[in-house]
């Protein structure tokens, strides 16, 4: 059997290769937990530990988990998600192997670690006009608007999330911000964030902070230049 005939197998590895990969395993792990809405009391509880010990480790107060420790809690994280529905390892296995052509996708990652969104607007010289519900991303996902509406299904599109919705859309080609945000009201689940780049406030669409706010994630504008948009978000972690 290979890994697209086991998505739990398969995002096991990928997660434990993560952490133990990561320069700061404990900020991977905490960045995984929280991906997958596991609070560190549960997943304590799972693994049999207080929940000192979860926070000892992604805060770096204890020695970095060995290979045991981390197979324990990514096999936790992945136990508590199938009690739930499994929602998160069926997410995770339709995009595994996912591609897009170059046109439509301008850039795709996820991060070792979440990065407050005022650090990611730093990177995309962006202006926030409407606040979210979650303050931190996990990835981004930079999307040729015209070609991503026009081309994609409602299945690929949410494909654009990657390996979760806890991250930022960066919409390009944009003149108003219309067709990005009516697309995100029949989009489900949002993202944290949606950036629309190559416009000012002045110039958005009148109703789209209103549709941001009904959704609740942030909505910003930027219209810096692209490639030293792209350059400074493949910098961040």
């Amino acid at each position: 059997m290979d890994g697209t005939d086991d998505p739990r197998r398969d995002l096991a590895e990928k997660v434990a290769g993560e952490i133990t990969l990561s320069d700061d395993p404990g900020a991977t792990m905490r960045k995984w937990r929280t991906d997958f809405d596991v609070s560190q009391t549960d997943l304590a509880a799972e693994l049999g530990v207080s929940s000192s010990v979860i926070s000892d480790y992604e805060s770096g107060r204890r020695e970095s988990p060995g290979i045991g420790v981390v197979e324990r809690v990514v096999g936790g994280l992945l136990d508590i998600d199938e009690r739930r529905g499994g929602d998160r390892i069926r997410q995770y296995a339709r995009v595994i192997s996912a591609g897009f052509e170059s046109d439509i996708v301008q850039d795709l990652r996820e991060y070792s670690t979440t990065v407050p969104l005022e650090r990611f607007y730093d990177a995309v010289d962006a202006t926030e006009l409407v606040r979210g519900a979650g303050d931190r991303i996990s990835g981004h996902t930079v999307i040729d608007s015209i070609e991503a509406i026009t081309r994609l299904s409602s299945e690929e599109f949410y494909r654009l999330y990657g390996q979760s919705t806890n991250r930022a859309l960066v919409f390009t080609g944009i003149t108003r911000g219309e067709s990005p945000l009516v697309a995100m009201r029949v989009v489900n689940p949002t993202p944290n964030a949606v950036i629309l780049h190559g416009i000012t406030e002045d110039e958005l669409w009148d109703h789209a902070p209103d549709l941001a706010a009904i959704d609740d994630f942030a909505l910003a504008v930027t219209d810096a230049d692209l490639d030293a948009m792209l350059e400074s978000m493949r910098e961040l972690p």
